[in-house]
């Protein structure tokens, strides 16, 4: 089988799979409601208590069905266009398919490390799976080709600079959260609600930010991998940073005080996708195979 045959199914699997996901997440609402639970480190918790969800905090619950949004509406309908564009051979596309696929691999690999059990996690496990190869055979792909390059009006300091300033600054909030309660002896944060660890700020902290710190250092100092991973970094940051912001919007309507978030993280999401167009709208391609 192909590459590009290998490719194909895997994305449509994808689109088969995360959209019966979306939807449940989105549309299910059996259960009784709200609920109040004890964490073993005495916290009063409310669970969601309905729908997929229904064993998550409230307000992570919230945030996980306005996430779901983002995958079925927004994720899922530019899998199927940048696949289109792959399979005609526009490295333009190719680099959109990679991004769209890292924000799909990292939200199921946060869907299984973070949701509670449901009987969707072999589900979730299928999707981290697809979408993670998905990505390390474009990735390489890219890599290996000859027949593109990077024109000499891309903003490479700008935009390696902000993905450098996003990695600190969000390292820095992370940070916030996990090191006072060790200062002062508390050691738990209350962000742990009934979860055994702080499984974002850990992915965040171990993985995803030395990615989008590197991918800029490389960037700004324009070597050609970080022309590449930036790129596909940044359509991944795209996606995630707009789910960020729906999840800033639901939580504003159930009534949570989300000032001044409200204004940083849509302000971030414009300039992450302002500078993800930036840089596949200079990427140049050469006539001939791809």
């Amino acid at each position: 089988m192909s590459e590009r045959k290998i490719i194909s199914v895997i994305v449509l699997a994808i689109v088969v799979l995360a959209g019966a996901a979306s939807i449940m997440g989105i549309f299910w609402s059996f259960g009784d409601g709200p609920f109040i639970y004890q964490s073993i480190r005495g916290l009063n918790i409310e669970i969601y208590g309905k729908g997929l969800y229904h064993h998550m905090p409230s307000d992570v619950a919230i945030q996980g069905i306005a996430h779901d949004y983002v995958t079925l509406f927004i994720a899922i309908p530019l899998l199927l266009l940048s696949l289109i564009g792959y399979l005609k051979k526009s490295i333009r596309l190719h680099f959109l398919l990679s991004g769209v696929l890292g924000f799909i691999f990292v939200t199921y690999w946060f869907y299984t490390a973070m949701g509670m059990y449901n009987f969707l996690f072999l589900c979730y496990v299928v999707l981290m799976g697809l979408s993670f190869f998905g990505v390390f055979l474009l990735s390489r792909k890219l890599e290996l080709m000859s027949n593109y390059r990077f024109s000499e009006k891309t903003p490479a300091k700008i935009v390696g600079g902000f993905l450098m300033i996003n990695a600190v600054a969000i390292a820095f909030l992370w940070l916030g959260i996990v090191v006072p309660p060790l200062i002062d002896g508390t050691i738990y944060p209350a962000e742990l609600n009934h979860f055994t660890t702080l499984i974002v700020q850990g992915f965040d902290l171990g993985l995803l930010l030395p990615i989008s710190f590197v991918a800029g250092l490389m960037l700004y100092r324009k070597k050609r991998l970080g022309y590449l991973y930036a790129t596909i970094y940044l359509g991944f940051l795209s996606l995630l940073m707009t789910a960020l912001t729906a999840k800033i919007i639901a939580m504003a309507l159930s009534g949570v005080n989300v000032i001044p978030s409200i204004f940083i993280i849509p302000a971030f999401n414009i300039i992450t996708i302002l500078c993800a167009v930036f840089m596949i709208k200079n990427i140049q391609q050469k006539t001939g195979e791809v």
